[in-house]
């Protein structure tokens, strides 16, 4: 039975009509000087030209009063806007904070000058007379948020300050003012360790290496692939101070890392008594590699390290009072009772209240998806009203296909951030649902007794599908759904610099295609050609006509035709190999399909060219990716050895590097989640892998003897997986050809390909 006690705390809690949410926020963020705050913005603008940065005046009055009429469904008078109007020649910008300001210079130059910055590279042309503007854009919502906690390894992981600084900059003018920000927790955690009696020893044991602490920090894993070095953790460190600094100059509100109880295996020695129970293992790894302890949230030593670890860390690193901590990502509760998980929330929170008073927790909220059978309502509502309304700022992870508020009641009043997750692993392939983003986060904001309090970016990895990222974006100020069409059309102008017809036809072809998923299932970039080959393995399900692609491609290639070389952009190059990508991605899933039924009807001519044709075409692939640098493997395995110090580093930096992409685990436990289609891989680990069960399959029909599947796939494993893992062999980071003229030549000869199966 649940107690009367706990009945009227959930009573008190739920009862948030009285929340002041302007009070709540207030305390969050740094203050800043708004003269430096606009320098630094100034020197944001010279970052991405210096030309134009010339023709902006930066005024930063914080709290201003906006002149605009907010409908708002929560009370809050703290959203973030922007003017612009040219004045002589001279555009002024007044904001209320520097994001608002570097928002509203990059506003100016998309919405006026048709200009492109993105994470594929920048389209910016400058016209002889700046265009005349007099606007006020006001933001819809407190918070504009980016981050998931997996993005640190699948993207971050290598980045030095000067990658870094880009990206700031790239936040601060999309108008983000609430980012995560974990570098540097694991040498404040070693430092607290030490101070509770844990060896050297026992802390290598306990952190992975670098590519893997995101999982560490969330309790799956522990040791893989580590130790950290002492250079590393001086490293993080430098780069957190540097990375912090110029977010909170800008106004970005860091999100800070909190404990959540998962701790090292050595804690039950130096701490026998306490409350400590092992995890389950996580995606089979075995035992020398998973399975830290989690310690029971009411335990009294629960707050001491909690405490200990935030103090350190806001001595080193300062605090802005938003802490994420996630003590169930992909793991259950030891139960399942109501007041338990009541008692957990609030001891959590406890730690962070004891050493921050204004503290706030901000829980992703993919626990309530994941494990949708045990988070009953019931069961989420004990949890997310153990703390104060407000207290809790949870993100709703993957609200573009199969958002959480709904179903629990706008999260029983605590506030939350609308997320599009979009990404998993970090992988390529085109995809999107720009028909639920550019609906339905209007429908939340307007859902009964809504608490949503902010739009955000959550994907696994960047640096793919950028249209939808652009598109979301947009959501942060647009008061009604956009005209996709037309906003299609524009992104095209904006990203190529150019009209071009055949370019807006290609992208309409995408848009309705691709970018027009409408199902509630993740998209996990399982596709054929990335996959373990195995004969009974599903091929891609598609939700779209695969001819509006190959459709898409062949405007693109008369595009190329019909603009000037000259104006070729970096960003036109990187899309027209992403859509030959696309196309051979499709081309070889159709070529599986008639391997398998040429070897179910025993039809060895047949299975011997659709062979040699399936061969060719990851040839092909690998050719269009090695012509852009965007799509080259060398990038990422030279980037992770480029921040070594010693020849051992290196070492374990690139096999850190390998193994995420590939194999991911000693054993391939979550074997190429998080692959990568590029120039390198497909070389040298895709194709092989399928040259090993090409050739078996042939070689069972010509014998006629049975295809023994485990056979094929431990060779594939020790010949292809493993050793690719454990490799040192150099991959450049130089693109090498045309890519038009390489997409050209491979779309002629797909042209001629007929399927030798109906």
């Amino acid at each position: 039975m649940i107690s009367l006690l706990f009945l009227l705390l959930i009573k008190t809690v739920v009862a948030s009509d009285a929340v002041d949410y302007d009070e709540l926020y207030e305390k969050v963020g740094s203050e800043v000087e708004p003269q430096k705050c606009g320098q630094a913005v100034k020197d944001l603008m010279k970052r991405v030209n210096e030309e134009i940065a010339e023709s902006f005046n930066v005024t930063i009055i914080p709290h201003i009063k906006t002149t605009t009429h907010i409908k708002s469904h929560i009370k809050s008078n703290h959203r973030d806007f922007f003017r612009l109007k040219k004045m002589d020649d001279c555009v002024a910008i007044t904001a209320s904070s520097g994001v608002a300001a570097a928002w509203g210079f990059h506003y100016y130059l998309k919405e006026f000058l048709n200009c492109h910055i993105s994470w594929d590279g920048d389209q910016i042309n400058i016209p002889d007379e700046l265009p005349d503007v007099d606007i006020e854009v006001v933001a819809n919502d407190r918070f504009r948020y980016y981050q998931n906690v997996c993005t640190t390894s699948y993207s971050f992981v290598w980045w030095d300050w000067k990658r870094w600084e880009r990206e700031i900059d790239w936040m601060a003018l999309n108008g983000f003012n609430l980012v995560l920000a974990f570098n540097g927790q694991e040498e404040i955690w070693r430092r607290v360790y030490l101070k509770l009696g844990l060896t050297d020893k026992e802390i290598d044991d306990h952190f992975t290496g670098p590519a893997f602490l995101s999982w560490n920090r969330m309790g799956n894993l522990r040791g893989w692939e580590g130790p950290l070095s002492k250079s590393w953790h001086n490293l993080s460190v430098n780069l957190q101070k540097k990375i912090l600094s110029r977010m909170r100059l800008l106004g970005i509100i860091p999100v800070l890392p909190a404990f959540a109880g998962h701790v090292p295996r050595a804690f039950s020695r130096i701490f026998p008594s306490s409350n400590l129970t092992l995890l389950p293992d996580w995606c089979y790894f075995p035992d020398q590699y998973c399975c830290p302890y989690i310690m029971a949230p009411d335990d009294p030593i629960f707050n001491k390290v909690g405490s200990l670890f935030l103090h350190e860390y806001i001595q080193e690193f300062g605090t802005d009072h938003i802490y994420n901590c996630d003590p169930f990502n992909e793991m259950l509760p030891s139960s399942g009772d109501l007041d338990y998980l009541h008692r957990i929330g609030r001891s959590i929170y406890e730690s962070i209240n004891s050493t921050d008073p204004h503290g706030i927790w901000m829980l992703q909220g993919w626990l309530f998806k994941h494990d949708f059978l045990f988070w009953t309502k019931k069961r989420a509502k004990a949890f997310l009203t153990s703390i104060s309304i407000g207290k809790f700022l949870v993100l709703d992870l993957q609200a573009e296909i199969n958002p959480q508020y709904t179903k629990m009641d706008s999260f029983f009043g605590q506030p939350f951030i609308w997320c599009m997750l979009h990404n998993f692993g970090g992988t390529l392939g085109l995809h999107g649902s720009s028909e639920f983003i550019n609906n339905n986060i209007f429908e939340a904001r307007e859902f009964q007794n809504s608490t949503l309090v902010g739009v955000g970016l959550t994907p696994e990895g960047i640096n793919t599908n950028y249209v939808i990222y652009d598109l979301l974006m947009d959501m942060f100020w647009r008061k009604e759904p956009a005209n996709l069409t037309k906003w299609f059309n524009n992104y095209a102008r904006r990203r190529y610099g150019i009209q071009n017809d055949n370019a807006q036809e290609a992208w309409n072809l995408l848009k309705k295609s691709v970018y027009n998923y409408t199902g509630d299932e993740s998209q996990h970039g399982k596709y054929t050609l990335v996959q373990h080959p195995r004969l009974n393995m599903e091929t891609d399900q598609l939700w779209y006509n695969e001819n509006d692609v190959y459709e898409a491609w062949t405007k693109l290639l008369l595009a190329s035709s019909e603009i000037p070389e000259i104006n070729i952009t970096e960003t036109f190059l990187v899309d027209l190999v992403d859509v030959t990508r696309q196309a051979l991605q499709l081309k070889i899933n159709e070529l599986f399909s008639d391997i398998y039924i040429s070897y179910n009807e025993g039809n060895l001519t047949v299975l011997q060219q659709t062979t040699e044709i399936f061969l060719q075409l990851l040839d092909d692939l690998e050719t269009i990716l090695a012509s852009n640098s965007k799509f080259l493997l060398g990038n990422w395995i030279n980037s992770a050895k480029s921040i070594a110090t010693t020849p051992l580093e290196e070492k374990i930096y690139e096999r850190n590097a390998r193994n995420l992409i590939t194999l991911w685990g000693p054993n391939g436990e979550i074997r190429d989640y998080a692959n990568k289609q590029w120039s390198g891989l497909i070389k040298d680990y895709y194709k092989p892998r399928w040259q090993i069960f090409l050739s078996a399959l042939n070689e069972s029909l010509a014998t006629k003897t049975p295809f023994r599947q485990r056979d094929v796939s431990n060779k594939i494993f020790f010949d292809v997986e493993e050793h690719f893992t454990y490799s040192y062999s150099n991959y450049s980071n130089v693109p090498v050809g045309d890519s038009i003229a390489i997409s050209r030549c491979i779309k002629q000869k797909l042209g001629r390909l007929k399927r030798f199966t109906s």
